[in-house]
């Protein structure tokens, strides 16, 4: 099964709000955005798969006439494109936008958590890179340009990870081929998140995750989870892996 199209079925009823729409609060001269979906192209796919929709939510960011953006994350990811264009419509805005990462910040949502000014992760967040996933069939002509596509794609995000944390591009891929789950403290040592963050306002909600390759133990125990944490240095230090999202 396409992996995109797990996730979103794992996850159609988690938090689901209004198809297409994220929750958005505004007080004066001060909004806050929260994003906890999966993320999906247009109303009529988060209408049958859920999550929130590209069509829907850029429109509603480019609608705020604030002088600061919360974005509250808490997102298992979805389609590359989709979160490219509500990146861009978060660039464009003249408020100050500050990303929070309250639970995941997963793929494609790490894309529009790149196009804040400031991000910040709770004490118990996760940010994950990997490379994009596709679903292709057709002729070996088909494949191959499916091919360069995906890797026009990974370098594109590459690029963006790799300006906002300062590392070199071969590193950022390293860890975009490992599919490398990174906990509050490894994501502000590696430079994709400003700092950590006092307590989320929210809890994080228990994402399905199966459709990764390394995800965290969202109900982990503390061995559980120093046992994740040495297996994600081991990656960090020898990296070498691969799988549109």
């Amino acid at each position: 099964m396409n992996r995109l199209l797990q996730l979103y079925a794992d996850n159609r009823a988690a938090n689901r709000q209004a198809a297409g729409q994220a929750r958005l609060q505004a007080a004066g001269k001060e909004a806050t955005l929260y994003l906890y979906e999966a993320v999906v192209a247009d109303d009529a796919t988060a209408e049958w798969w859920g999550g929130v929709s590209a069509q829907t939510l850029v429109p509603q960011i480019r609608a705020l006439d604030v002088d600061t953006l919360h974005l509250r994350i808490n997102s298992p990811g979805g389609d590359v494109f989709a979160a490219q264009a509500i990146a861009q419509a978060i660039r464009d805005t003249r408020a100050t936008v500050i990303a929070h990462v309250d639970g995941y910040a997963a793929s494609a949502a790490t894309v529009i958590a790149t196009a804040a000014n400031e991000v910040e992760i709770a004490e118990g967040g996760f940010y994950m890179l990997h490379n994009a996933w596709t679903l292709a069939i057709g002729n070996a002509q088909d494949l191959a340009e499916t091919v360069a596509l995906l890797n026009k794609v990974d370098g594109s995000l590459c690029a963006a990870y790799a300006a906002r944390c300062g590392k070199p591009f071969d590193e950022v891929k390293a860890w975009m081929d490992a599919e490398t789950w990174f906990d509050a403290a490894e994501a502000v040592a590696a430079g994709l998140v400003d700092r950590i963050a006092g307590t989320a306002p929210e809890a994080r909600t228990a994402w399905n995750l199966a459709a990764y390759s390394n995800p965290p133990d969202a109900a982990a125990g503390d061995a559980a989870l120093q046992a994740h944490r040495e297996r994600q240095a081991q990656r960090l230090s020898v990296l070498g892996r691969t799988q549109i999202v």
